[in-house]
């Protein structure tokens, strides 16, 4: 494509003289003629857009993490490290420094590609940039520079725990169903997943739970990326398009499998971390006060698969899935997982024009339709 062609293929697109089919011509793109397309639709580009906004917010809180608790170097951007905290994130596993450093470089790797994309289509990438006044922790080792997102008062959801043990239950099918909370006190009040300053390096149990926490939050995001994905997939026209989703999805699956394991080794002490109000229960054990429903298999930390549960129609066998992937966005879209992320307190500081941003991306993708029949 020609940079005369492709400047003005992009005043052609912002005129809103194509709209409603396929918004990008695409005879140019190889891929189309490859997969016998047409090129993306406009509800195929406001997928797109969505998730490459959906990544820069990974990518904020990402590497605020890693600047602390990862590997800096120069794969991704980072700050110096925290030690306290550190090691206080190795104690669940060795590894943790390594798995921060590489999830970091995955949500920057996907941010980019999908906005290198965008631009090769000629559809206008997502640049959030201008939104990142929010404040660094002031803990040594990080970068002092503006974020997107917040970490230093998280009111985290841990239900994904027993939603992905449930065997009877499945979000999809029991909509208006609250699965219990692995960690209670998580759910409640606001809550550090990184050190706000060197204070909070000591004493010895407050920077674990402070470590702990951002196990929590790790799995929490990770698994709302692994539904994100083949929900807005669903949605999906152009095959390059789903080709792009089913391939950067599976990866936010992997990373939520990792941190449910690394998670796991949060709440498999005794007697329990206590910090303050905050209580990392031994999930070993079977539930006190019991809840019904639940015992101990949909608790204890060695059971990282997804339990089989009812999918489509109970009429059909039980199936270990992804939860929840629904067609519905009224179960599960774009704009549910806004509002998850607005109510876990990480855009905490942030602007009313952030929220219309995000919020108008969000409602485009959730009113893509898949489009079977499309017009030469």
């Amino acid at each position: 494509m020609t940079d005369e062609h492709h400047a003005g293929r992009r005043s052609f697109l912002k005129t809103g003289a194509i709209a409603g089919t396929a918004l990008v011509a695409g005879a140019s793109d190889a891929f189309a003629e490859e997969d016998g397309s047409h090129g993306p639709t406009k509800g195929d580009i406001a997928i797109l857009r969505f998730l490459s906004a959906v990544e820069q917010i990974e990518s904020d809180l990402w590497q605020q993490y890693n600047e602390l608790g990862g590997i800096q170097d120069s794969e991704v951007p980072g700050g110096s490290g925290s030690k306290p905290y550190t090691d206080a994130l190795n104690n669940l596993d060795a590894d943790m420094s390594q798995y921060i450093h590489d999830n970091t470089e995955d949500e920057f790797s996907h941010h980019a590609f999908i906005n290198a994309y965008l631009e090769f289509i000629g559809a206008p990438p997502v640049d959030l940039s201008k939104f990142a006044t929010l404040p660094s922790s002031k803990a040594t080792g990080a970068n002092q520079i503006g974020r997107l997102t917040n970490l230093m008062l998280l009111t985290v959801d841990t239900s994904w725990w027993t939603r992905y043990r449930s065997r009877d239950k499945n979000p999809d099918l029991d909509p208006s169903f609250v699965f219990p909370q692995a960690v209670p006190t998580l759910n409640t009040g606001q809550h550090p997943a990184i050190p706000r300053a060197d204070n909070d390096l000591s004493p010895k149990d407050h920077i674990q739970a402070i470590a702990n926490t951002a196990a929590f939050h790790f799995a929490s995001i990770e698994q709302g990326g692994s539904s994100l994905y083949p929900t807005l997939a669903l949605k999906v026209t152009d095959p390059v398009v789903l080709r792009i989703l089913l391939s950067i999805g599976p990866t936010e699956t992997a990373h939520f499998q990792t941190w449910h394991d690394k998670a796991g080794n949060a709440v498999n002490t005794s007697p329990p971390l206590t910090d303050g109000t905050l209580v990392f229960p031994n999930l070993n054990v079977p539930p006190v006060p019991p809840i019904p429903g639940f015992g101990l298999e949909d608790f204890q930390t060695n059971l990282i698969m997804p339990e089989p549960c009812p999918f489509l129609k109970r009429k059909f066998p039980p199936v270990s899935i992804i939860r929840p992937v629904s067609i519905s966005t009224k179960i599960f879209g774009a704009q549910q997982a806004v509002a998850g992320l607005k109510a876990s307190g990480l855009f905490t500081g942030q602007s009313a024009e952030f929220f219309t941003k995000v919020g108008k991306l969000a409602e485009e993708a959730d009113e893509a339709t898949r489009k079977c029949h499309r017009e030469e």
